[in-house]
């Protein structure tokens, strides 16, 4: 692990990134977009990629025609004033309804992590027909795909964040975060590390690669930016592929449920 924080980094949002359909190779897309940009990948760039663009091309876009409420979507619709068939998708990505209150349904999704409406998603989604947008399958797997293609084709050594923005329980505002990740640490464990004061952390643990995905979604923007692709330079990690997992805290340790 790296042993102190960097005292510089850069940031390079990809301009003029395609619209991404079914089935596009995500790694082929990127590595084109560097070549249109000049902008060439290195060992050690984080490559930030925007979950949405993920999730078009490996075919999650659901038209909400196709979806049959169950009776308790219906009833969590009306207690949410949410679409019944968008609450029956968000029943269906998740493990167990966390909170319900007023519009808001906080679920833990299959992947593990806590969120409002299992991260489904109906904004930058082209519609011809109402349609939410889910979360890819296996993100961890996916951001390991996009690695090997770029190794494959480059024979470059990067590591690759997939992000999706999260609100929190504690103040507005979303902020970007990892759901997907390859190639890099997503928990920093600095315990045993010494302050200013040669004092030993005891408690720290930082959580790279949220910190990463934030960072990227600050350049990648909301609404009409069209930048889903992110490349992060100068930070130096180890190259390790443990996933998400590491940055999900169990639900025993969980004070909050």
């Amino acid at each position: 692990m790296a042993t102190k924080s960097p005292n510089r980094l850069e940031l390079f949002a990809l301009d003029d990134f395609p619209m991404v359909t079914e089935r596009d190779n995500i790694g082929a897309l990127i590595l084109e977009a560097c070549t249109k940009n000049d902008f060439p990948l290195q060992d050690d760039d984080i490559v930030i990629i925007a979950q949405k663009v993920i999730s078009k091309a490996e075919g999650r876009l659901v038209e909400l025609k196709d979806v049959k409420p169950s009776v308790r979507a219906n009833f969590l619709a009306e207690k949410t004033d949410k679409d019944p068939r968008l609450v029956e998708l968000i029943l269906q990505e998740s493990n167990e309804v966390v909170k319900q209150r007023d519009i808001i349904l906080i679920v833990e999704q299959k992947l593990g992590i806590v969120m409002a409406n299992a991260g489904i998603d109906q904004s930058n989604v082209d519609q011809k027909e109402p349609s939410a947008l889910l979360l890819p399958l296996h993100p961890d797997q996916s951001a390991r795909n996009v690695r090997q293609h770029i190794a494959n084709q480059t024979g470059k050594d990067v590591g690759v964040i997939i992000n999706d923005s999260i609100g929190r329980a504690w103040r507005w505002g979303t902020v970007g975060h990892a759901i997907g990740v390859s190639g890099v640490p997503s928990l920093w464990d600095r315990r045993g590390d010494k302050d200013l004061y040669d004092k030993a952390l005891e408690i720290t643990e930082v959580g790279t690669a949220d910190e990463i995905a934030a960072a990227g979604s600050l350049m990648m923007g909301q609404a009409s930016e069209g930048r889903p692709v992110v490349i992060m330079r100068g930070l130096h990690m180890p190259k390790v592929d443990e996933g998400l997992k590491p940055l999900l805290r169990p639900k025993e340790k969980d004070l909050f449920r």
